[in-house]
């Protein structure tokens, strides 16, 4: 069993009907019922609960952390950010949707500004899957079409990622490396571009099977952990003389 949180900070649902039409319960709602035939144990966490829903019970027990934000990245606490960021080195899954590249803890583990073009007219994305022997792009064809997206478009400033499994061209031109694995420590993390929240992105199944396949890569692989410091010799330590 795989112990899956869903975080969002579902404030646009709130405050835009033209939000609230496409998910009425939420970004984390859809995304929880999307993925509840995989097999996980899931939960969902928001921005205005106490701790924003990621108590220290709640992260210890969670094996990968979906992440969605938006408009509210800066009402993240730094304490949060920095207790997300520590679990993700100790082993826990991170799967980054969409705007959540700006948020607090991707940007905290990147190091970089994570910023990018972007460009909202629901104009058409193909991504493209060019990386098919990749565990998340298990059983995904070759492209998905996505009729009507938000453009995001290079350069986008992250590290070079550890491997590319899909990039993204859009119907005005631009291209966009969208999905992305990196490893921070004993973590892993994937960044998967598509989710704007005016269209019905995390309705595609395709899209689901993406996440739900970048939900098992994260999933953590539980061996020893690495012991540092000062260390006994294993073996014997001839002390020889030098002259």
């Amino acid at each position: 069993m795989i112990y899956v949180t869903i975080w969002n900070e579902f404030v646009h649902e709130k405050i835009h009907d033209e939000v609230k039409a496409v998910y009425p319960e939420g970004i984390h709602t859809a995304l929880a019922e999307g993925l509840s035939g995989e097999g996980f144990a899931i939960r969902t966490a928001t921005l205005d609960e106490p701790e924003h829903g990621l108590t220290e019970e709640v992260l210890n027990s969670t094996d990968v952390l979906i992440w969605w934000g938006h408009m509210a990245h800066d009402r993240v606490s730094d304490e949060i950010t920095q207790k997300v960021a520590q679990r993700v080195q100790q082993g826990m899954g991170l799967v980054v949707l969409h705007s959540g590249h700006f948020s607090k803890p991707f940007k905290a583990l990147m190091g970089t500004s994570c910023d990018l073009k972007w460009r909202e007219v629901g104009e058409q994305e193909i991504l493209w899957n060019v990386n098919p022997s990749h565990p998340i792009a298990h059983g995904v064809n070759a492209s998905i079409i996505l009729a009507h997206e938000e453009m995001y478009g290079e350069f986008f400033d992250i590290p070079e990622p550890d491997e590319l499994v899909f990039i993204s061209n859009f119907e005005g031109g631009e291209v966009f490396r969208s999905g992305c694995t990196f490893r921070r420590g004993e973590g892993k993390i994937f960044y998967f571009r598509p989710g704007h929240e005016t269209y019905p992105t995390y309705y595609n199944k395709e899209i689901l099977r993406v996440i739900a396949n970048g939900v098992n890569w994260a999933n953590p692989v539980h061996t020893l952990k690495p012991v540092f410091g000062n260390s006994e010799p294993i073996r014997a330590i001839n002390k020889g003389i030098l002259v």
